[in-house]
């Protein structure tokens, strides 16, 4: 199968390895997964601040993940369908702090809403760094 994501993945952290490690094993497979990262722009768009790492390094650091097979910029919410048909996703899989965001690609392929991993984000650890 082929499993397409999203995301920004600043300071990768366990929860990103953790979720993206189930996307690549989705239904007990060794599935092809394909990420489509936060442009720096894009991000400031969502966030209204840039990410720590540029969409270089982010990529970068992706891209020697061993379960993930390709990396590409995502450029706006509006382009999804398209990043999901130009990509010939079987399955969309997010986080489910975004439960029922998506549902409308169902149409075009499964939509799936993985558990996050409790107590941890990128926030939450830019802000105890701060502290330090």
């Amino acid at each position: 199968m082929r499993i397409i994501t999203f995301g920004t993945y600043d300071l990768i952290h366990i929860g990103h390895i953790n979720i993206l490690e189930k996307c690549k094993n989705f239904k007990g497979e060794e599935n092809t997964l394909i990420v489509g990262i936060s442009s720096d722009e894009f991000s400031f768009f969502k966030k209204q601040k840039y990410p720590i790492y540029s969409q270089e390094q982010r990529k970068k650091i992706l891209e020697s993940l061993i379960f993930v097979d390709s990396v590409f910029y995502e450029e706006s919410f509006e382009k999804k369908r398209d990043y999901i048909l130009e990509n010939k996703a079987d399955v969309f899989i997010m986080g489910d702090d975004w439960e029922g965001k998506f549902d409308e690609f169902n149409d075009i392929c499964k939509v799936v809403y993985l558990p996050r991993t409790p107590s941890i984000s990128t926030t939450e650890i830019v802000e105890v760094i701060k502290q330090k």
